[in-house]
């Protein structure tokens, strides 16, 4: 199967915060030019709410799986008439399912949390899980991105820059988003000057934070050198922890991309505690981009 053939899923639990994700991806499918599929994963076959129950028009106990999965698909058909969408139920636990599904998908969407009615505080199990375990880049809907994926509010993608910058996944994944949106590519590298490392003599006052500075520009440089002439490229290299850099860079993004780490045969989570805490604390959706270590 091709790039262009692979589909954009998206999974769906009937949520509010779900029912947006869909709305953002299938705006994604159709700014990708590639179909869009709808899955709603769960061993309970009843929903419980009361947001797609008002849409479909039916008393919440009376919404089975099949409305759910029905009632997201129409509504990415109403937003995108266009659009090539397909729709399945899987009778199985979600995080499972959608890894699966990240298998064959070009990227996998999902809501912050679904169901649990958690404040958007807090990151919802399914897609931390589903973040750090799929094969194909995971986009997490945090934030007030407005359902919209594009036009932004903000008007640029950032990526951040990470220790492994040749051959970087993640800045690829996001050159290309800022390519498809027209808008430009703020690439981030945050840098630190270990503490051991400073000293009061006053001929060497400010020569180790130089020198730090200088390797997060070369680092910056060697990671955006073979990007597409017709990406508008941002610089910036900021002092201090990559989580706070990238986390306070999500107010000023449309999209924070940042790169995943997956070693073959390791087990639990593979994130990396940047990534980690960018799904918690981002103040606009972010992009996972696995990264074969």
């Amino acid at each position: 199967m091709t790039t262009m053939e692979q589909p954009l899923v998206v999974g769906t639990d009937g949520s509010e915060p779900s029912l947006r994700a869909v709305d953002w991806a299938a705006d994604e499918a159709a700014l990708r030019g590639v179909p869009l599929r709808v899955v709603f994963a769960s061993l309970w076959e009843r929903y419980e709410g009361t947001a797609l129950a008002t849409d479909i028009g039916k008393p919440s106990e009376e919404v089975l799986a099949d409305d759910i999965v029905a009632g997201a698909a129409g509504r990415a058909r109403r937003r995108h008439p266009e659009l090539k969408i397909t729709a399945e139920v899987l009778a199985e636990e979600p995080e499972y399912a959608l890894v699966r599904e990240g298998r064959l998908a070009s990227a996998l969407v999902v809501g912050s949390r679904g169901r649990s009615g958690l404040a958007e505080l807090f990151l919802g199990s399914v897609s931390l899980s589903v973040a750090a375990y799929a094969e194909c880049p995971v986009i997490v809907l945090r934030g007030s991105h407005d359902n919209r994926a594009t036009p932004g509010t903000r008007g640029r993608v950032v990526v951040g820059v990470g220790e492994d910058a040749k051959d970087s996944a993640a800045v690829r994944f996001a050159a290309e988003e800022a390519r498809r949106r027209g808008v430009p590519l703020e690439a981030v590298r945050a840098w630190r000057c270990p503490a051991h490392e400073s000293t009061d003599h006053p001929l060497m006052a400010g020569e180790p934070a130089r020198l730090h500075h200088e390797r997060a520009v070369e680092a910056l440089e060697e990671a955006l050198q073979d990007l597409p002439a017709d990406v508008e490229v941002q610089r910036g290299t900021v002092e201090g922890h990559a989580r706070r850099v990238l986390v306070d860079a999500s107010h000023r993004a449309d999209l924070l991309v940042v790169g995943a780490k997956r070693r073959d045969g390791h087990f639990g989570l593979q994130l990396g505690r940047v990534a980690h805490a960018v799904l918690h604390h981002s103040a606009c959706p972010v992009a996972v981009v696995p990264q074969k270590a």
